[in-house]
Formats: C-alpha cells, structure tokens, sequence
C-alpha cells in the first residue's frame, strides 16, 4: 500500500470535496486517504457522491463508517425526517445539529490515520460561514486537536483551510482549483438530499446559494 500521508473527512458536500482537491493537490492522489461516516442522515445519499468524488479524483483508499448508535444518544431534524428542519425563535441554533458529530469523527479519522500512518487530518468546518454549529469552531478544533495526540499519543494535525473562509470565498477557491463545475454540479450540500443547487430552502442550500450569488457579483464586477 502506497505510503498515506492524508485522510480527509468526506461527506460528499462543497466543503469536504474542496478540501479533497486541496489535500490531492498537495500530497498526490495516491497518498491521500478518504473517510466518509454514515450516521443516520436524511441526506444519506451524499455516501453516493462521496464515492463519486473518490472516483474521479483517483483515490483508492475510502473507508465509510457506520456509526448506527448515533440515534440512540440524540434526535435532531437532520436524523428524523419526521421533524421539521427549522430554527426556533430565540434558538442560538437550528435543530439541525447533530450534538458532537465533529468530535465522533475527528476522533475516528484519526485512529485510521494512525493506522495509515498519515499525520495529517483535513475537515472543512468553517467558524465564518455556519449556522451556529458548537463544533465548527476554531477553538473545539484546537482543543480536539489536542485531545486527540494525547488519547492517541501520536502527532496529529487537523487542518481546517476554511475555518475563516465564507462560502463566497470557497466559490472562489473552486474556481481557482478548477473544480468550480465539479463543485456545483456534483456534490451534495442539501439536507433534504438534493445535489447541486439542491432544494434552496433548507438552511445549508441558502448558505450556499448565498455564497455562490456573492462570488458571481464579485467575479462580475472583477474584485
């Protein structure tokens, strides 16, 4: 097996597969290792595309993690379809968060990671640009950090390329990597499992969409 110098947590969305692009671009296809977790989403079909991506760039190591006990600890609207997504007024966040879901797997990549031998871990959580989500930010991605080396006793590196980085700047940064197309067209981001520009309700489809609308305008007016 080739020597593995990345894993990067892929779900299949704009984020993760531009941080695929990212750790391919700098360490090879053949050394970077994807890690995608099934945890009982309504938008499972993003495993789907999660491969897809995995094919076209070439990587040969995917692994996908079923985590099935995840409803037995918490219910969310992104886990039960039967709850309507929505944000409550008042509520520092909608109810589509999934209670430590970046702990579970920061913490699973890692191990594989260690088993690979990679150091280095790519997620692309974002404190800018989220919908109030605790784990997407820089300061539980330190202290993850952290825990982890010491749990692990091994040197681990989370790297989060768009932890200051809005939507319309990772628009950009598609483009910049040439996968600006890839991105639109064939990830998933919706949380009713609608790829592209998915269903344009949902809290992630209008981050996005708002995102893409700004990158548009400033690539129209060339700032």
């Amino acid at each position: 097996m080739p020597k593995i110098d990345a894993v990067v947590v892929l779900s299949g969305g704009q984020d993760s597969a531009t941080c695929l692009k990212l750790a391919i671009d700098k360490y090879g296809a053949e050394n970077v290792a994807a890690i995608t977790f099934e945890y009982g989403q309504r938008h499972k079909a993003e495993t789907k595309f999660a491969k897809s991506l995995v094919k076209f760039f070439g990587v040969k190591e995917h692994k996908i993690i079923p985590l099935d006990f995840y409803s037995l600890l918490t219910t969310n609207s992104l886990m039960d379809s039967s709850i309507a997504i929505e944000k409550k007024k008042g509520a520092k966040t909608p109810n589509t968060v999934v209670e430590g879901r970046n702990a579970f797997f920061l913490l699973a990549a890692s191990v594989w990671a260690k088993t690979l031998g990679a150091k280095i871990i790519y997620t692309g959580v974002s404190e800018v640009d989220f919908s109030g989500y605790p784990d997407c930010r820089l300061s539980f991605i330190r202290a993850q950090q952290k825990a982890i080396r010491l749990a692990l006793d091994y040197p681990i590196t989370i790297k989060t390329p768009f932890i200051k980085m809005t939507k319309a700047d990772e628009w950009a940064l598609a483009e910049k990597l040439g996968i600006f197309d890839l991105i639109r067209e064939k990830t998933l981001t919706c949380y009713n499992g609608i790829p592209g520009d998915g269903c344009k309700k949902c809290p992630a489809c209008k981050l996005r969409l708002k995102g893409l609308k700004e990158f548009l305008k400033r690539k129209k007016n060339g700032s």
